[in-house]
């Protein structure tokens, strides 16, 4: 297990989450999925999780919230809209953005113990 704000280290990521959301960063994830077909995370993630994607749209914060994901990663350095931000902000789901692409993201945190 690992903080968001552990992650948000391992990647060099930039918090994107309101403000007042930040007590969240001290939240554990049990696990991380590194996909862009919101099916694939339907299909094999678990709650309590980390999301890192390419895929910036709505659909990728609804189905983390769908999925008790507790944050999203957005990789390669992808800034989502102010609307994907707001809906994060209401869903209460972390949003980040590191520059590494998803690859890389996925393996620094699975040799830093995130499985």
């Amino acid at each position: 297990m690992m903080t968001i704000k552990q992650v948000g280290e391992i990647l060099n990521a930039e918090v994107l989450t309101a403000p007042d959301k930040t007590d969240k960063l001290d939240m554990e994830v049990d696990s991380a999925c590194g996909a862009d077909l919101m099916s694939d995370v339907l299909a094999f993630s678990a709650g309590h999780s980390l999301l890192l994607t390419g895929l910036l749209n709505l659909q990728a914060i609804r189905t983390a919230e769908m999925m008790d994901m507790r944050a999203v990663v957005f990789v390669r350095g992808k800034r989502p809209t102010q609307d994907i931000i707001d809906l994060a902000n209401d869903r209460d789901v972390i949003l980040m953005t590191t520059k590494y692409n998803l690859y890389a993201a996925c393996g620094m945190l699975y040799i830093n113990g995130l499985h």
